[in-house]
């Protein structure tokens, strides 16, 4: 393994970090800082996008052709690493990581034209329609239906856990076409103006406080066949190839950024009358935490030397990292917690409004991390549970 630092990829570095010093002010930082879901609020997600887009650096995945950086793999690890400790906003996935790359690998020239340079200015904001009801780790038993009249298909059904349903104008999903055979080849991916009469979008308030999800219904929706990405009822293929993205990406950096946060909360932090970071009891903690930190590092950075000479990282991997990413960034939250105590207790979200002058109660840093501890409880189950990828993994190392 092999990922050391060329003089051009330093000087990239030192790019990005000037970059950020001038582009992520204060309040941008303040603001981010005080986000507990899995993206940022609408408002910050605007801000920042719209400073990614003027930059050119808005999407470092695409290929350059279609508006990409034509970054290098460590290029993009570097970028990834400089933002987690900066303490970027987290942007939506769902166009830019998701929707983009499956146009760019499936759609026609006329969708490319159209979609892709909306979804890098930001004018398109995107959301996901494929969990339902009854089918969210088995999403082949998905039943929204979408039945081809004329030059149309229309949609019924309904679809839960859509991610800023309230804020996106377009959403992918997949529907069923066809209820004989085999349930995965019944299946056909739509792209849905959410203007569209028939859709109704109802709150769902997590736990912690966001309106970060919604229920969506469909009744009598018209969406012209133009709009199908690939083939009728063989929107499986698409399905999986859009899971590579949303499975994929980067723990390592964020994980590492929260463990060094963790370390400055502990210093300023006094157990009777002496610093947290003094206790054996936490040390040991906070030790146990950094050694599973460095082994997701350690497997992400195998997976970018791999993707750097052209090898396919594999399903096994990808699980690996799902897995393991998502329960340290778990972890990272219960210690956050433990660290605030008592004033872990308190509804912070009330007691520090982001527009009022009110401050957290507690520390300073007490605003978010309860919120964000409830919030990640979910990591283990969306982009495919820590059960299902399990189950991968018993498939593909044990032959189970």
């Amino acid at each position: 393994m092999d990922i050391s630092f060329s003089a051009e990829d330093l000087a990239f570095r030192d790019e990005v970090r000037a970059f950020l010093d001038a582009a992520f002010t204060p309040e941008l930082r303040e603001a981010a800082r005080r986000q507990s879901g899995v993206f940022a609020e609408a408002s910050l997600n605007r801000a920042w996008h719209q400073i990614l887009f003027k930059k050119g650096w808005i999407a470092p995945s695409w290929p350059k052709a279609y508006g990409g950086t034509g970054w290098s793999i460590v290029q993009k690890y570097i970028y990834d690493s400089e933002c987690a400790e900066a303490g970027t906003p987290t942007l939506p996935a769902m166009g830019l990581q998701m929707c983009g790359p499956v146009l760019i690998g499936y759609g026609t020239d006329a969708q490319k034209a159209h979609f892709l340079p909306r979804i890098l200015s930001g004018e398109h904001y995107w959301c996901q329609g494929y969990s339902e009801p009854g089918a969210g780790s088995d999403l082949a038993a998905l039943q929204c239906r979408a039945v081809r009249d004329g030059d149309d298909y229309v949609i019924d059904g309904t679809k839960i856990w859509t991610t800023h349903a309230q804020n996106a104008n377009w959403i992918f999903l997949l529907v069923r076409t066809r209820t004989e055979g085999k349930r995965q080849a019944g299946i056909t991916f739509l792209l849905v103006d959410m203007q569209t009469p028939g859709i109704v979008v109802r709150p769902i308030i997590s736990i912690s406080g966001e309106h970060e999800v919604n229920q969506l219904f469909f009744e009598n929706v018209r969406v012209p066949v133009e709009n199908r990405v690939g083939p009728e009822d063989e929107g499986w293929t698409v399905a999986k190839y859009l899971l590579e993205f949303e499975r994929g990406g980067s723990y390592a950096a964020r994980l590492r950024s929260g463990l060094a946060r963790i370390r400055r909360m502990a210093a300023d932090t006094s157990v009777d009358g002496a610093s947290l970071l003094d206790c054996p009891a936490f040390r040991r903690k906070l030790t146990d935490l950094e050694i599973q930190v460095t082994a997701v590092d350690y497997s992400e950075r195998r997976a970018i030397s791999s993707l750097g000479v052209g090898s396919n990282v594999g399903d096994a991997t990808a699980s690996t990292l799902k897995v393991c990413g998502s329960e340290t960034s778990q972890k990272l939250t219960e210690l956050v917690l433990e660290i605030l105590g008592v004033y872990a207790a308190p509804f912070q979200r009330d007691a520090a409004p982001n527009d009022g002058e009110a401050g957290p109660v507690g520390p300073a840093f007490a605003v978010a991390p309860t919120a964000q501890y409830l919030n990640a409880r979910a990591s283990t189950i969306f982009g495919g549970s820590s059960e299902v990828q399990r189950n991968i993994l018993s498939r593909a190392v044990l032959g189970l």
